[in-house]
Protein backbone atom coordinates (compact mmCIF):
# COMPACT_ATOMS: atom_id res chain seq x y z
CA UNK A 1 0.00 0.00 0.00
CA UNK A 2 1.49 3.38 -0.93
CA UNK A 3 2.39 5.72 1.90
CA UNK A 4 2.22 9.08 0.17
CA UNK A 5 4.44 12.04 1.00
CA UNK A 6 3.51 15.65 0.22
CA UNK A 7 6.41 18.01 -0.49
CA UNK A 8 6.14 21.66 0.55
CA UNK A 9 8.61 24.03 -1.12
CA UNK A 10 8.80 27.40 0.62
CA UNK A 11 10.77 30.47 -0.44
CA UNK A 12 13.52 30.97 -3.00
CA UNK A 13 15.87 28.29 -1.68
CA UNK A 14 13.09 25.76 -1.01
CA UNK A 15 11.75 26.05 -4.55
CA UNK A 16 15.20 25.86 -6.12
CA UNK A 17 16.21 22.68 -4.27
CA UNK A 18 12.70 21.28 -4.76
CA UNK A 19 12.94 21.81 -8.52
CA UNK A 20 16.28 19.96 -8.65
CA UNK A 21 14.75 17.12 -6.58
CA UNK A 22 11.84 16.68 -9.02
CA UNK A 23 14.21 16.76 -12.01
CA UNK A 24 16.19 13.95 -10.41
CA UNK A 25 13.05 11.92 -9.57
CA UNK A 26 11.77 12.27 -13.14
CA UNK A 27 15.10 10.98 -14.47
CA UNK A 28 15.14 8.03 -12.05
CA UNK A 29 11.57 6.94 -12.79
CA UNK A 30 11.69 7.49 -16.55
CA UNK A 31 9.20 10.38 -16.48
CA UNK A 32 9.49 13.13 -19.12
CA UNK A 33 9.52 16.89 -18.43
CA UNK A 34 5.78 16.92 -19.20
CA UNK A 35 5.12 14.16 -16.67
CA UNK A 36 4.59 11.43 -19.29
CA UNK A 37 6.12 8.00 -18.76
CA UNK A 38 8.87 7.47 -21.34
CA UNK A 39 8.52 4.52 -23.77
CA UNK A 40 11.70 2.93 -22.42
CA UNK A 41 10.44 3.03 -18.80
CA UNK A 42 8.99 -0.48 -18.84
CA UNK A 43 10.68 -2.01 -15.78
CA UNK A 44 8.33 -2.12 -12.82
CA UNK A 45 9.18 -2.49 -9.16
CA UNK A 46 9.35 1.21 -8.36
CA UNK A 47 6.73 3.10 -6.36
CA UNK A 48 6.10 6.33 -8.22
CA UNK A 49 2.91 7.00 -6.28
CA UNK A 50 4.75 7.90 -3.05
CA UNK A 51 5.78 11.24 -4.58
CA UNK A 52 3.59 11.48 -7.72
CA UNK A 53 -0.08 10.99 -8.52
CA UNK A 54 -1.58 10.24 -11.93
CA UNK A 55 -3.98 12.65 -13.56
CA UNK A 56 -6.96 11.44 -15.61
CA UNK A 57 -4.84 11.50 -18.77
CA UNK A 58 -2.30 9.19 -17.06
CA UNK A 59 0.51 11.72 -16.74
CA UNK A 60 2.42 11.99 -13.47
CA UNK A 61 2.13 15.07 -11.27
CA UNK A 62 4.30 15.72 -8.19
CA UNK A 63 2.52 15.76 -4.83
CA UNK A 64 4.12 19.16 -4.28
CA UNK A 65 3.07 22.63 -3.18
CA UNK A 66 5.17 25.59 -4.30
CA UNK A 67 4.95 28.69 -2.13
CA UNK A 68 6.74 32.02 -2.24
CA UNK A 69 6.10 35.62 -1.32
CA UNK A 70 7.98 36.98 -4.35
CA UNK A 71 7.50 35.63 -7.86
CA UNK A 72 10.99 35.36 -9.41
CA UNK A 73 11.84 31.70 -8.73
CA UNK A 74 8.34 30.28 -9.27
CA UNK A 75 7.97 32.33 -12.48
CA UNK A 76 11.27 30.81 -13.58
CA UNK A 77 9.86 27.32 -12.94
CA UNK A 78 6.63 28.17 -14.79
CA UNK A 79 8.63 29.31 -17.81
CA UNK A 80 11.01 26.34 -17.76
CA UNK A 81 10.84 23.01 -19.63
CA UNK A 82 9.11 21.57 -16.55
CA UNK A 83 6.20 24.03 -16.59
CA UNK A 84 3.64 21.30 -17.38
CA UNK A 85 4.88 18.96 -14.67
CA UNK A 86 3.31 20.69 -11.66
CA UNK A 87 -0.32 21.11 -10.70
CA UNK A 88 -0.82 24.87 -11.14
CA UNK A 89 -3.52 24.89 -8.44
CA UNK A 90 -0.74 23.95 -6.00
CA UNK A 91 1.26 27.14 -6.54
CA UNK A 92 0.86 29.98 -4.06
CA UNK A 93 2.32 33.42 -4.78
CA UNK A 94 1.44 36.42 -2.62
CA UNK A 95 -0.74 39.06 -4.27
CA UNK A 96 1.67 41.96 -3.78
CA UNK A 97 4.78 39.92 -4.69
CA UNK A 98 6.97 42.04 -2.43
CA UNK A 99 8.56 39.10 -0.60
CA UNK A 100 9.43 39.02 3.10
CA UNK A 101 12.47 41.31 2.87
CA UNK A 102 14.70 38.67 4.51
CA UNK A 103 12.73 39.22 7.71
CA UNK A 104 11.47 36.16 9.64
CA UNK A 105 8.69 38.19 11.30
CA UNK A 106 7.38 39.37 7.93
CA UNK A 107 7.35 35.81 6.51
CA UNK A 108 5.64 34.46 9.63
CA UNK A 109 3.04 37.24 9.69
CA UNK A 110 2.22 36.82 5.99
CA UNK A 111 1.93 33.06 6.51
CA UNK A 112 -0.56 33.73 9.29
CA UNK A 113 -2.64 35.98 7.04
CA UNK A 114 -2.91 33.45 4.20
CA UNK A 115 -3.18 30.34 6.37
CA UNK A 116 -6.64 29.49 5.05
CA UNK A 117 -5.57 29.54 1.38
CA UNK A 118 -2.48 27.43 2.01
CA UNK A 119 -4.17 24.92 4.33
CA UNK A 120 -6.93 24.49 1.70
CA UNK A 121 -4.26 23.52 -0.82
CA UNK A 122 -2.64 21.11 1.67
CA UNK A 123 -6.02 19.60 2.65
CA UNK A 124 -6.93 19.05 -1.01
CA UNK A 125 -3.62 17.29 -1.66
CA UNK A 126 -3.97 15.23 1.54
CA UNK A 127 -7.53 14.20 0.64
CA UNK A 128 -6.24 12.93 -2.70
CA UNK A 129 -3.93 10.46 -0.93
CA UNK A 130 -4.98 6.92 -0.01
CA UNK A 131 -2.73 6.65 3.03
CA UNK A 132 -0.83 9.88 3.67
CA UNK A 133 2.33 9.26 5.66
CA UNK A 134 3.62 12.76 6.11
CA UNK A 135 5.09 15.98 4.79
CA UNK A 136 8.52 17.02 3.60
CA UNK A 137 9.38 20.73 3.88
CA UNK A 138 12.21 22.22 1.76
CA UNK A 139 13.38 25.63 2.94
CA UNK A 140 16.27 27.77 4.11
CA UNK A 141 16.50 29.04 7.69
CA UNK A 142 18.31 32.33 6.99
CA UNK A 143 16.05 34.45 4.78
CA UNK A 144 12.48 35.64 5.29
CA UNK A 145 10.01 33.37 3.48
CA UNK A 146 11.60 29.93 3.97
CA UNK A 147 12.34 30.70 7.60
CA UNK A 148 9.29 32.74 8.66
CA UNK A 149 6.54 31.27 6.52
CA UNK A 150 8.20 27.85 6.86
CA UNK A 151 8.03 28.21 10.66
CA UNK A 152 4.35 29.13 10.52
CA UNK A 153 3.63 26.13 8.29
CA UNK A 154 5.42 23.77 10.70
CA UNK A 155 3.18 24.99 13.54
CA UNK A 156 0.04 24.76 11.38
CA UNK A 157 0.88 21.20 10.25
CA UNK A 158 1.44 20.19 13.87
CA UNK A 159 -2.02 21.48 14.76
CA UNK A 160 -3.94 20.06 11.82
CA UNK A 161 -1.97 16.87 11.08
CA UNK A 162 -0.54 16.00 14.48
CA UNK A 163 -0.43 12.27 13.69
CA UNK A 164 1.51 12.71 10.43
CA UNK A 165 5.26 12.77 10.18
CA UNK A 166 6.98 16.06 9.33
CA UNK A 167 10.47 15.88 7.88
CA UNK A 168 12.44 18.90 6.68
CA UNK A 169 15.41 19.52 4.42
CA UNK A 170 16.71 22.71 6.01
CA UNK A 171 19.51 24.72 4.41
CA UNK A 172 21.72 26.44 6.99
CA UNK A 173 23.57 29.60 5.88
CA UNK A 174 27.27 29.78 5.05
CA UNK A 175 28.83 30.75 8.40
CA UNK A 176 32.28 31.47 6.96
CA UNK A 177 31.27 34.35 4.71
CA UNK A 178 29.75 37.69 5.54
CA UNK A 179 26.12 37.33 4.61
CA UNK A 180 24.17 39.87 2.60
CA UNK A 181 21.34 39.14 5.06
CA UNK A 182 22.47 41.03 8.17
CA UNK A 183 19.61 39.68 10.30
CA UNK A 184 20.43 36.06 9.39
CA UNK A 185 21.27 35.14 13.05
CA UNK A 186 17.81 36.32 14.21
CA UNK A 187 16.01 34.44 11.42
CA UNK A 188 18.03 31.26 12.04
CA UNK A 189 17.38 31.23 15.79
CA UNK A 190 13.62 31.79 15.45
CA UNK A 191 13.39 29.01 12.84
CA UNK A 192 15.51 26.63 14.92
CA UNK A 193 12.93 26.87 17.71
CA UNK A 194 10.23 25.55 15.32
CA UNK A 195 12.51 22.89 13.88
CA UNK A 196 13.14 21.68 17.43
CA UNK A 197 9.51 21.73 18.59
CA UNK A 198 7.48 21.08 15.44
CA UNK A 199 9.46 18.72 13.18
CA UNK A 200 10.01 14.98 13.63
CA UNK A 201 13.20 14.86 11.59
CA UNK A 202 15.45 17.62 10.20
CA UNK A 203 18.04 16.85 7.54
CA UNK A 204 20.63 19.61 8.00
CA UNK A 205 22.13 20.91 4.76
CA UNK A 206 24.96 23.24 5.70
CA UNK A 207 25.96 25.67 2.96
CA UNK A 208 29.44 26.05 4.45
CA UNK A 209 30.09 22.32 4.03
CA UNK A 210 28.35 22.13 0.63
CA UNK A 211 30.64 24.90 -0.66
CA UNK A 212 33.69 23.15 0.78
CA UNK A 213 32.72 19.86 -0.89
CA UNK A 214 32.13 21.62 -4.23
CA UNK A 215 35.60 23.21 -4.03
CA UNK A 216 37.58 20.26 -2.61
CA UNK A 217 35.81 17.25 -4.09
CA UNK A 218 34.33 18.59 -7.32
CA UNK A 219 37.14 21.13 -7.98
CA UNK A 220 34.79 24.02 -8.67
CA UNK A 221 36.57 27.25 -7.75
CA UNK A 222 33.52 29.43 -7.05
CA UNK A 223 30.49 27.17 -6.62
CA UNK A 224 27.19 28.66 -7.73
CA UNK A 225 23.88 28.05 -5.96
CA UNK A 226 22.88 25.79 -8.88
CA UNK A 227 25.91 23.57 -8.22
CA UNK A 228 25.36 23.30 -4.46
CA UNK A 229 21.63 22.72 -5.12
CA UNK A 230 22.48 19.74 -7.31
CA UNK A 231 24.44 18.29 -4.35
CA UNK A 232 21.32 18.77 -2.23
CA UNK A 233 19.09 17.05 -4.80
CA UNK A 234 21.52 14.09 -4.87
CA UNK A 235 21.11 13.74 -1.10
CA UNK A 236 17.33 14.17 -1.23
CA UNK A 237 16.82 11.58 -3.96
CA UNK A 238 19.25 9.10 -2.36
CA UNK A 239 17.55 9.47 1.04
CA UNK A 240 14.21 8.53 -0.52
CA UNK A 241 15.39 5.55 -2.62
CA UNK A 242 14.24 2.97 -0.07
CA UNK A 243 10.74 4.51 -0.21
CA UNK A 244 10.67 4.51 -4.03
CA UNK A 245 12.38 1.15 -4.59
CA UNK A 246 11.05 -0.68 -1.55
CA UNK A 247 12.83 -3.62 0.05
CA UNK A 248 11.85 -5.45 3.20
CA UNK A 249 13.19 -2.72 5.54
CA UNK A 250 13.15 1.08 5.72
CA UNK A 251 10.45 1.21 3.07
CA UNK A 252 8.45 3.95 4.73
CA UNK A 253 9.32 7.28 6.32
CA UNK A 254 8.28 6.17 9.82
CA UNK A 255 10.69 3.23 9.61
CA UNK A 256 13.54 5.45 8.44
CA UNK A 257 12.97 8.02 11.17
CA UNK A 258 12.48 5.44 13.93
CA UNK A 259 15.77 3.75 13.11
CA UNK A 260 17.69 7.04 13.26
CA UNK A 261 16.10 8.95 16.12
CA UNK A 262 16.13 7.11 19.47
CA UNK A 263 15.26 10.25 21.50
CA UNK A 264 12.71 12.70 20.10
CA UNK A 265 14.64 15.92 20.74
CA UNK A 266 17.82 14.82 18.96
CA UNK A 267 16.22 14.64 15.54
CA UNK A 268 18.73 16.66 13.51
CA UNK A 269 20.56 14.51 10.94
CA UNK A 270 23.75 15.08 9.01
CA UNK A 271 24.45 13.47 5.66
CA UNK A 272 27.40 12.20 3.68
CA UNK A 273 27.52 10.99 0.09
CA UNK A 274 30.10 9.17 -2.01
CA UNK A 275 31.37 8.98 -4.72
CA UNK A 276 30.93 12.63 -5.68
CA UNK A 277 33.98 12.98 -7.86
CA UNK A 278 33.67 14.19 -11.44
CA UNK A 279 37.30 13.50 -12.28
CA UNK A 280 37.72 11.07 -15.17
CA UNK A 281 40.95 9.54 -13.91
CA UNK A 282 39.53 8.95 -10.43
CA UNK A 283 36.70 6.94 -11.96
CA UNK A 284 39.22 5.03 -14.02
CA UNK A 285 41.34 4.01 -11.03
CA UNK A 286 38.67 3.60 -8.37
CA UNK A 287 36.89 0.34 -7.79
CA UNK A 288 33.84 1.22 -5.74
CA UNK A 289 33.29 -1.57 -3.23
CA UNK A 290 30.89 -1.59 -0.30
CA UNK A 291 33.78 -1.28 2.16
CA UNK A 292 35.31 1.59 0.19
CA UNK A 293 31.97 3.43 0.12
CA UNK A 294 31.19 2.81 3.81
CA UNK A 295 34.66 3.86 4.92
CA UNK A 296 34.52 7.06 2.86
CA UNK A 297 31.11 7.93 4.29
CA UNK A 298 32.70 8.17 7.74
CA UNK A 299 35.38 10.64 6.57
CA UNK A 300 34.78 14.22 7.67
CA UNK A 301 35.50 15.59 4.18
CA UNK A 302 32.43 13.80 2.77
CA UNK A 303 30.04 14.99 5.50
CA UNK A 304 27.73 17.83 4.55
CA UNK A 305 27.77 19.60 7.90
CA UNK A 306 30.83 21.56 8.99
CA UNK A 307 32.22 20.84 12.40
CA UNK A 308 32.88 24.00 14.36
CA UNK A 309 34.28 21.91 17.19
CA UNK A 310 37.71 22.41 18.70
CA UNK A 311 40.01 19.38 18.50
CA UNK A 312 39.35 18.20 22.07
CA UNK A 313 35.58 18.52 21.68
CA UNK A 314 35.69 16.80 18.29
CA UNK A 315 37.39 13.77 19.84
CA UNK A 316 34.56 13.46 22.39
CA UNK A 317 31.79 13.65 19.79
CA UNK A 318 29.88 10.44 19.17
CA UNK A 319 27.46 8.92 16.70
CA UNK A 320 23.96 8.35 18.11
CA UNK A 321 22.87 6.42 15.01
CA UNK A 322 23.95 5.75 11.43
CA UNK A 323 21.96 4.49 8.47
CA UNK A 324 23.87 3.85 5.25
CA UNK A 325 21.74 3.56 2.12
CA UNK A 326 23.85 1.66 -0.40
CA UNK A 327 22.78 1.68 -4.05
CA UNK A 328 24.07 -0.55 -6.81
CA UNK A 329 25.40 -4.05 -7.36
CA UNK A 330 25.92 -5.26 -3.81
CA UNK A 331 26.45 -8.70 -2.34
CA UNK A 332 24.96 -8.76 1.21
CA UNK A 333 27.96 -10.78 2.48
CA UNK A 334 30.19 -7.82 1.53
CA UNK A 335 28.09 -5.63 3.80
CA UNK A 336 28.65 -7.95 6.75
CA UNK A 337 32.42 -8.03 6.14
CA UNK A 338 32.56 -4.25 5.77
CA UNK A 339 30.72 -3.71 9.06
CA UNK A 340 33.11 -6.12 10.76
CA UNK A 341 36.14 -4.28 9.37
CA UNK A 342 34.77 -0.89 10.47
CA UNK A 343 34.13 -2.27 13.96
CA UNK A 344 37.63 -3.79 14.23
CA UNK A 345 39.27 -0.54 13.19
CA UNK A 346 36.99 1.53 15.45
CA UNK A 347 36.23 3.93 12.61
CA UNK A 348 32.94 5.06 14.18
CA UNK A 349 32.74 6.25 17.78
CA UNK A 350 29.23 5.49 19.14
CA UNK A 351 27.34 6.59 22.26
CA UNK A 352 27.57 4.19 25.19
CA UNK A 353 23.87 4.09 26.09
CA UNK A 354 22.50 2.73 22.79
CA UNK A 355 23.16 0.09 20.14
CA UNK A 356 26.62 0.73 18.66
CA UNK A 357 26.00 -0.43 15.13
CA UNK A 358 25.74 0.96 11.63
CA UNK A 359 22.44 0.07 9.99
CA UNK A 360 22.57 -0.66 6.28
CA UNK A 361 19.74 -0.50 3.75
CA UNK A 362 20.42 -1.92 0.30
CA UNK A 363 18.55 -0.27 -2.51
CA UNK A 364 18.19 -0.71 -6.25
CA UNK A 365 19.67 1.85 -8.58
CA UNK A 366 17.42 3.39 -11.21
CA UNK A 367 17.76 1.40 -14.45
CA UNK A 368 17.26 4.62 -16.44
CA UNK A 369 20.20 6.64 -15.04
CA UNK A 370 23.69 5.64 -16.13
CA UNK A 371 26.48 6.18 -13.59
CA UNK A 372 30.20 5.56 -13.91
CA UNK A 373 30.39 3.82 -10.52
CA UNK A 374 28.97 0.45 -9.47
CA UNK A 375 28.19 1.34 -5.86
CA UNK A 376 27.22 4.64 -4.26
CA UNK A 377 26.25 5.39 -0.68
CA UNK A 378 24.40 7.94 1.38
CA UNK A 379 24.89 8.20 5.12
CA UNK A 380 22.14 9.62 7.33
CA UNK A 381 23.53 10.05 10.82
CA UNK A 382 22.72 11.58 14.15
CA UNK A 383 25.99 12.87 15.63
CA UNK A 384 26.57 14.91 18.77
CA UNK A 385 28.97 17.31 17.02
CA UNK A 386 25.98 18.94 15.32
CA UNK A 387 25.54 20.92 18.55
CA UNK A 388 28.49 23.10 17.49
CA UNK A 389 26.48 24.27 14.48
CA UNK A 390 23.68 25.34 16.85
CA UNK A 391 26.20 26.95 19.22
CA UNK A 392 27.55 28.94 16.28
CA UNK A 393 24.00 30.15 15.51
CA UNK A 394 23.61 31.14 19.18
CA UNK A 395 26.90 33.05 19.38
CA UNK A 396 26.09 34.99 16.19
CA UNK A 397 22.66 35.82 17.62
CA UNK A 398 24.22 37.01 20.91
CA UNK A 399 26.55 39.40 19.05
CA UNK A 400 23.65 41.12 17.30
CA UNK A 401 21.34 41.07 20.30
CA UNK A 402 23.94 42.67 22.60
CA UNK A 403 24.07 45.64 20.26
CA UNK A 404 20.25 45.67 19.94
CA UNK A 405 20.95 45.78 16.21
CA UNK A 406 18.17 45.75 13.58
CA UNK A 407 15.43 44.93 16.09
CA UNK A 408 13.17 47.66 14.69
CA UNK A 409 12.65 45.49 11.59
CA UNK A 410 10.90 42.95 13.85
CA UNK A 411 9.01 45.37 16.12
CA UNK A 412 6.80 46.34 13.17
CA UNK A 413 5.06 42.96 13.37
CA UNK A 414 2.41 41.78 15.87
CA UNK A 415 4.56 39.09 17.53
CA UNK A 416 7.18 41.68 18.52
CA UNK A 417 4.86 44.67 19.02
CA UNK A 418 5.22 46.91 22.11
CA UNK A 419 8.90 45.98 22.28
CA UNK A 420 8.00 42.42 23.32
CA UNK A 421 11.16 40.42 22.56
CA UNK A 422 10.24 37.37 24.64
CA UNK A 423 10.02 35.27 21.45
CA UNK A 424 13.77 35.75 20.97
CA UNK A 425 14.50 34.83 24.60
CA UNK A 426 12.33 31.72 24.44
CA UNK A 427 13.92 30.62 21.15
CA UNK A 428 17.38 31.16 22.60
CA UNK A 429 16.49 29.05 25.63
CA UNK A 430 15.13 26.21 23.49
CA UNK A 431 18.19 26.13 21.22
CA UNK A 432 20.53 26.25 24.23
CA UNK A 433 18.58 23.36 25.75
CA UNK A 434 19.05 21.46 22.46
CA UNK A 435 22.82 22.06 22.58
CA UNK A 436 22.89 20.80 26.20
CA UNK A 437 20.92 17.69 25.22
CA UNK A 438 23.40 16.76 22.48
CA UNK A 439 26.28 17.38 24.90
CA UNK A 440 24.60 15.11 27.46
CA UNK A 441 24.27 12.36 24.81
CA UNK A 442 28.07 11.99 24.92
CA UNK A 443 27.87 10.86 28.54
CA UNK A 444 27.16 7.20 29.43
CA UNK A 445 24.62 8.45 32.01
CA UNK A 446 22.52 10.29 29.43
CA UNK A 447 19.28 8.40 30.14
CA UNK A 448 19.55 9.25 33.83
CA UNK A 449 20.54 12.84 33.05
CA UNK A 450 17.27 13.39 31.22
CA UNK A 451 15.22 12.29 34.21
CA UNK A 452 17.18 14.34 36.75
CA UNK A 453 16.98 17.39 34.53
CA UNK A 454 13.24 17.04 34.08
CA UNK A 455 12.61 16.46 37.78
CA UNK A 456 14.73 19.46 38.68
CA UNK A 457 12.90 21.78 36.28
CA UNK A 458 9.46 20.49 37.21
CA UNK A 459 10.02 20.69 40.97
CA UNK A 460 11.84 24.02 40.70
CA UNK A 461 10.24 27.42 40.97
CA UNK A 462 7.84 26.73 38.08
CA UNK A 463 9.85 29.08 35.90
CA UNK A 464 9.60 29.07 32.12
CA UNK A 465 12.39 26.46 31.87
CA UNK A 466 10.09 23.82 33.31
CA UNK A 467 7.36 24.43 30.80
CA UNK A 468 9.83 24.65 27.94
CA UNK A 469 11.53 21.41 28.92
CA UNK A 470 8.29 19.53 29.19
CA UNK A 471 7.26 20.78 25.73
CA UNK A 472 10.61 19.80 24.30
CA UNK A 473 10.33 16.34 25.80
CA UNK A 474 7.14 15.59 23.91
Amino acid sequence: MPREIITLQVGQCGNQIGMEFWKQLCLEHGISKEGILEDFATQGGDRKDVFFYQADDEHYIPRALLMDLEPRVINGIQNSDYRNLYNHENIYLSDHGGGAGNNWASGYHQGEQVEEDIMDMIDREADGSDSLEGFVLCHSIAGGTGSGMGSYLLEALNDRYSKKLVQTYSVFPNQMETSDVVVQPYNSLLTLKRLTLNADCVVVLDNTALNRIAVDRLHIQNPTFAQTNSLVSTVMSASTTTLRYPGYMNNDLVGLVASLIPTPRCHFLMTGYTPLTVERQANAIRKTTVLDVMRRLLQAKNIMVSSYARTKEASQAKYISILNIIQGEVDPTQVHKSLQRIRERKLANFIEWGPASIQVALSRKSPYVQTSHRVSGLMLASHTSIRHLFSKCLSQYEKLRKKQAFLDNYRKFPMFADNDLSEFDESREIVQSLVDEYKACESPDYIKWGMEDRNRTLTGDGSSTGTLDSRLAM
